[in-house]
């Protein structure tokens, strides 16, 4: 069960005593798709930045293709979709990451020397986070470093 302040609005019911209880899902994330100007050039700048999603050498792309993407965990695809309208808005969906391998800050210097624009800088110590925007201005965050949990579920 989650705390009342960290539940998401919609996801469950309420059940006796006001507590929260998740309600089962029934699909699961598949593929996250891009629109994007050049899909190709879309694709090889987060294969630089993303550990877990990563070029698939089976699928052939060429800097001609419509669509190219990159092979996640779990046959899972981040997809960068050629579409003839540039971006024009603040993205209503957002891609965050978080550090396996260094610090937030670290990672935040790293993904600016691939070509990433700071967008808003929301650091406090060692809390908060930084909006960047990729090369062709999508936005998405990079939190504080991911940290595994230790602790085991009971039973």
């Amino acid at each position: 069960m989650l705390p009342s302040g960290n539940r998401p609005r919609g996801c469950g019911r309420a059940g006796e005593g006001g507590r929260f209880y998740a309600a089962r899902m029934a699909s699961r994330a598949s593929n996250f798709c891009i629109d994007a100007a050049d899909p190709y050039a879309q694709t090889m700048w987060w294969d630089q930045v993303l550990e877990d999603f990563r070029v698939d050498d089976s699928w052939a792309m060429t800097p001609e293709d419509d669509e190219c993407g990159l092979t996640g965990p779990d046959d899972r695809y981040l997809l960068f979709l050629k579409v003839p309208e540039p971006k024009t808005v603040k993205n209503r969906m957002h891609i965050c990451l978080r550090p396996t391998d260094r610090g937030r800050d670290q990672e935040i210097e790293r993904i600016l020397g691939l070509g990433a624009t700071l967008v808003n800088d929301l650091r406090d110590g060692e809390r908060g986070w930084v909006v960047l925007a990729d090369p062709e201005g999508n936005e998405f965050c990079v939190l504080t470093p991911y940290r595994p949990s230790t602790e085991t579920s009971p039973g």
